[in-house]
């Protein structure tokens, strides 16, 4: 049976999703906490109150939720909850998944095998010339091109492929499009691919915002193609989400002389691909697709493991990744068992509440949650309600490896 959230489940997750300080992470922290967004909402109030944070936290409210929700319908987009069916498999098993993608145009193109394509903004005519026939054979080849609509490297790419398909990853929301001149582009993108953003749909895009759309990018590809790249480039944040995701990073060799090669000969010294053909693409991916392959069998066993059950979703099923954000029940005892050691000689004042312990705690280093319960001498779900708390009031800040560290200026 197909599963899906209904109409009332997916304005929760939009409202959940676009409360102050609930990113992807702390998202399925509330979900897992919960068992649900309804829940989670319901509860967050009082979570805000128990943290004490500084400043006050707008939660997003239902009429607000509402009124996105249809704007965005009328402009053709639709919002796919992670772990539905259209929901990208490949996007599945990145660390932070949106759990609400925005989505234009064809849903179709998001499950076909992918390469991602990025590069320089100034770029050079020669680096476009590649990207445009690397692109092109890519699409003859039954691939999609994903790219971030960029000026470039980017928008070559695109356009190289809209007879075959290509989605754009944007960093701000639908009704935001950047750069604006793209978009005639992106109207011609989602006649037979896509567009995806996370943001909400009249976001403005920040400096900060174009890193997590280079996360979607690479995360929704086999693998990721470095065109050109100067040296602190965008592009090779992506490469480097691309390497983390476990995904192939190929790049082009440029002449020694051109800045615009620097970040892309880089990446060859530190082990990239080298790719001057779209055979080297090909034949390198030809293992993960040979035989018409099952795109859980090209991602890994976490995109198959989604379950179901029931006329509707039990979204903390959709949540069980202990890796992380809550560990699984093993884990959960085991370290259990280890902040019971006596011979810990790290544990904090227990006079303090669990909350205010925790913040006691951390610093500006990231730490494993396993390591905080240890030297909190508190019980595993004890530890893991202070950090959502914490991070509800802009506290505590998540980074992969289930490691946390205290926010910015704390």
């Amino acid at each position: 049976m197909t599963m899906r959230l209904t109409d009332g489940q997916r304005l929760d997750w939009l409202q959940l999703i676009r409360c102050d300080n609930v990113g992807p992470r702390t998202f399925r922290a509330l979900i897992n906490k919960f068992g649900g967004a309804g829940a989670a909402l319901e509860a967050l109030p009082d979570l805000l109150r128990k943290a004490r944070g500084e400043r006050a936290i707008r939660l997003f409210s239902r009429d607000d939720a509402a009124r996105e929700m249809e704007a965005a319908t009328k402009r053709g987009v639709a919002f796919v909850a992670l772990g539905e069916p259209d929901y990208p498999r490949a996007l599945l098993t990145i660390d932070a998944a949106p759990p609400l993608l925005a989505v234009r145009g064809d849903v179709r193109a998001l499950a076909r095998p992918a390469v991602a394509i990025v590069g320089s903004r100034n770029a050079s005519a020669v680096g476009l010339a590649f990207a445009d026939r690397l692109a092109r054979g890519l699409g003859k080849e039954n691939f999609v091109v994903v790219s971030g609509l960029a000026r470039g490297i980017d928008a070559s790419a695109h356009r190289a492929t809209l007879a075959t398909g290509t989605v754009a990853a944007l960093a701000g929301g639908h009704a935001r499009l950047y750069p604006s001149e793209h978009a005639d582009l992106a109207d011609a993108i989602a006649e037979r691919g896509a567009l995806v953003s996370e943001m909400p749909l009249e976001w403005e895009p920040r400096g900060r915002d174009f890193p997590r759309r280079n996360r979607i990018v690479s995360g929704l590809a086999l693998a990721t193609v470095v065109v050109e790249a100067a040296r602190r480039s965008g592009s090779l944040i992506t490469a480097r989400f691309a390497s983390e995701q476990g995904r192939e990073v190929f790049a082009v060799p440029g002449s020694p002389l051109d800045p615009r090669a620097e970040g892309a000969n880089d990446l060859l010294r530190e082990g990239a691909t080298l790719c001057t053909r779209v055979e080297d693409v090909t034949s390198a991916l030809a293992p993960l697709v040979a035989g018409g392959a099952r795109r859980a069998d090209l991602f890994g066993e976490e995109a198959a493991s989604l379950r179901t059950s029931g006329a509707l979703w039990d979204e903390s099923d959709l949540f069980d990744d202990p890796g992380r954000v809550v560990p699984s029940a093993g884990t959960t005892q085991a370290i259990d068992e280890l902040s019971g050691n006596p011979d810990n000689d790290c544990a904090v004042d227990s006079d303090l509440g669990a909350t205010e312990k925790i913040a006691t705690l951390l610093g500006p280093a990231p730490v494993g949650v396993d390591e905080l319960v240890r030297a909190a001498r508190l019980p595993a779900p004890d530890v893991h309600m202070a950090l959502l708390e914490l991070e509800i009031a802009g506290r505590v800040e998540r980074h992969g490896g289930n490691r946390v560290s205290a926010a910015a200026g704390r």
